[in-house]
């Protein structure tokens, strides 16, 4: 396992160890906005079947990915509604993830059986430039055991996870409070599925 830290100087070279970590089929640690979060790449089924271990997570819970930008929809989803792209454009970058129709064929641990995948560009952090740079989509699910509190700083992945991660970017602490907020487009009408940063989610 590698542990790097994050400085003003050297965040470029951080996410390309990162991206390369990713490529390989590794997990990597990093942080968000809100926590740290876990990434795979998002087509690496060794890797995201590790994820479910790491977490301990129930295969019911679906994991959540992060992209880059618009464009890296088609990866991952389809028909996607105009309500959704309204959200989008209004709320992204930023701690809103928006559960689409998944993309047929996409790994079934990121869907965990449905038709649906949850998906959000991340507000400014270190995982914003990663998902830019990189081209494809990572998970961004919390870096903690199911049933634990997410993780604030990278001492916490640390003490959840040991050696077991491939790599951790320690960007020190991150805000914390609440995490992204979860929607669904139902029928036109924004549907909330999961309270979070974004107090109120409006499509004007």
């Amino acid at each position: 396992m590698e542990y790097l830290r994050l400085s003003r100087t050297n965040e470029e070279e951080l996410i390309q160890s990162a991206i390369d970590v990713l490529n390989r089929g590794g997990v990597v640690a990093f942080p968000t906005e809100t926590f740290y979060a876990l990434g795979a790449m998002y087509d690496k089924e060794e890797a995201l079947k590790r994820l479910y271990e790491l977490k301990r997570r129930p295969f019911e819970k679906a994991i959540p990915v992060m992209i880059g930008s618009t464009e890296q929809l088609s990866l991952i989803a389809t028909d996607v509604p105009e309500e959704a792209n309204r959200l989008m454009e209004k709320y992204w970058p930023g701690p809103l993830t928006i559960v689409l129709k998944a993309l047929s064929g996409l790994s079934r641990y990121l869907t965990a059986g449905t038709d649906k995948v949850a998906v959000r560009i991340p507000g400014e952090s270190f995982a914003l430039g990663l998902v830019r740079k990189s081209g494809f989509p990572i998970t961004a699910t919390s870096a903690n055991p199911s049933g634990v509190p997410p993780a604030e700083d990278a001492q916490a992945v640390l003490k959840y996870f040991g050696e077991t991660l491939d790599l951790i970017i320690d960007g020190g602490q991150t805000s914390g409070g609440a995490p992204s907020t979860i929607v669904e487009i139902v029928k036109g009408v924004v549907k909330l599925l999961r309270k979070g940063r974004i107090r109120k989610i409006t499509l004007d």
